[in-house]
């Protein structure tokens, strides 16, 4: 009973941070058009800012993997979000083109600093895919509660750029809730803070098919405005009636990744939806009507959440200190500024059917892969109850609940350890083992 609501706390607090801090990618479109709307740029010079932005947030995740609990998770959030205050906050204020884009950059930065923040200490949650989850359900109902009421507001690169800032001031008041530096960090170093990462090899083939599924994902979210208005024939405003039950979608399919759980594992999700998302981006791509760009935009809209959900849990399962946690959603953030500049060649080089091709077997041969390391490279949690002492309490139980140095128990949430039996001598398996104990007979009794 003492123990749980401890655990509540940080868990608000990492939801918390996780939609801060993806809440710019989530809004990457409409900041790319108010941009180029509000400042006279052209198409490629607001997308070139946009891509910007996600390379801040993608190299504060690459510099902050393994340094999280050396600077302590309170001060690196607040970090994050003071940066993220500050640079999206003097971007809406200016009209010059070199300080909105030096402003987007150092957001991107806090961005990606709330977003490792995030990430580290979800890895080291009891249930991380629980916890990913709920930070997806959260940013996506932001986000679709911006997208919403931003149009309402009026226009200008202002308004998205503030609701990011305010996002961080709404944020920063449950920073109270994390952790700060480990004491062992103030003088001697701690060995397992620096110890190698495990499942190297598994953990850079996940970040490198990361990489590509989301840039996959991201060049068709770039060019699918003009998908709809320009190949469908829509009107602007059913293609943002589209994108609307889009966001719904995706919202009904976090909450149903939530209720899934890992009742499947997380092979099948990952392979399964994979190749999914990829029968549904040669649809959207080659769309000439409403039906099919709606139902493919509508179903890959359902679909990629669950999937993310997935791989976010899987990195986390790789190293309980969340390091490949951060990586891996670093390569994420990589993918996403890199995905809007792909799909503009592509499309423009040889039209939207044809990059829908080569975005769909880009993610096909992704999933082999990413499938294979959620197979035989997942990390399995030690939960209460997975080692039991005999005739004694569970010992990850006794880990969390006994005041002895923790360092020297088994973790909630560590790997499991392979048990090495051990040969008994030969002349113990020769003599047999009497008890010391005897049961008393009726006439002993007497």
């Amino acid at each position: 009973m003492s123990a749980r609501p401890r655990a509540r706390g940080p868990l608000v607090a990492l939801v918390a941070l996780f939609t801060a801090g993806y809440l710019a990618p989530y809004l990457l479109p409409t900041v790319v058009g108010r941009l180029a709307a509000g400042l006279g740029l052209g198409p490629s010079q607001a997308g070139l800012t946009g891509s910007v932005l996600l390379l801040g947030s993608a190299s504060a995740g690459f510099t902050l993997a393994a340094r999280v609990e050396r600077i302590g998770p309170r001060r690196a959030a607040r970090l994050g979000l003071l940066a993220m205050a500050l640079g999206y906050g003097s971007a809406a204020a200016t009209g010059s083109v070199p300080l909105v884009v030096a402003g987007v950059v150092l957001g991107g930065f806090g961005s990606g600093t709330a977003t490792a923040v995030a990430a580290s200490g979800i890895a080291g949650q009891p249930d991380p895919q629980r916890a990913s989850t709920l930070g997806l359900l959260s940013v996506s109902a932001a986000a679709g509660a911006l997208y919403l009421t931003l149009p309402r507001l009026g226009g200008g690169h202002a308004l998205p750029l503030l609701a990011l800032a305010m996002a961080a001031a709404l944020v920063w008041p449950v920073t109270g809730r994390l952790p700060g530096a480990t004491r062992a960090y103030r003088g001697a170093p701690v060995p397992e803070a620096a110890g190698p990462l495990p499942y190297r090899r598994a953990g850079a083939v996940l970040a490198g098919c990361v990489l590509c599924w989301s840039l996959a994902q991201n060049a068709l979210w770039g060019v699918s405005g003009r998908i709809g208005t320009g190949q469908a024939g829509l009107s602007e405003v059913t293609v943002g009636a589209v994108f609307a039950l889009a966001l719904g979608a995706g919202l009904a399919g976090v909450t149903a990744a939530g209720a899934l759980g890992s009742r499947l594992g997380r092979a099948v999700p990952i392979g399964a939806g994979t190749a999914l998302i990829a029968c549904c981006v040669l649809l959207s791509a080659a769309a000439d009507g409403l039906a099919s760009f709606a139902t493919g935009e509508i179903l890959w809209n359902a679909v990629y959440p669950v999937v993310l959900s997935y791989l976010l849990g899987l990195a986390a399962s790789l190293d309980p200190r969340g390091r490949w946690a951060v990586l891996v959603g670093s390569a994420s953030s990589l993918g996403t500024a890199c995905g809007p500049l792909a799909g503009s060649v592509l499309s423009d080089t040889a039209g939207y059917p044809f990059m829908g091709a080569v975005l769909a077997g880009l993610l096909l041969l992704v999933a082999a892969p990413m499938t294979a390391v959620a197979r035989h490279a997942s990390g399995r949690p030690l939960v209460p109850g997975s080692i039991r002492r005999r005739g004694g309490a569970p010992a990850a139980f006794v880990a969390g609940a006994s005041p002895t140095p923790t360092a020297l128990l088994p973790q909630v949430g560590a790997p499991e350890q392979q048990i090495a039996p051990i040969p008994a001598p030969a002349a113990a398996r020769r003599r047999p083992v009497r008890s010391a104990f005897r049961l008393a007979r009726p006439s002993d009794r007497a």
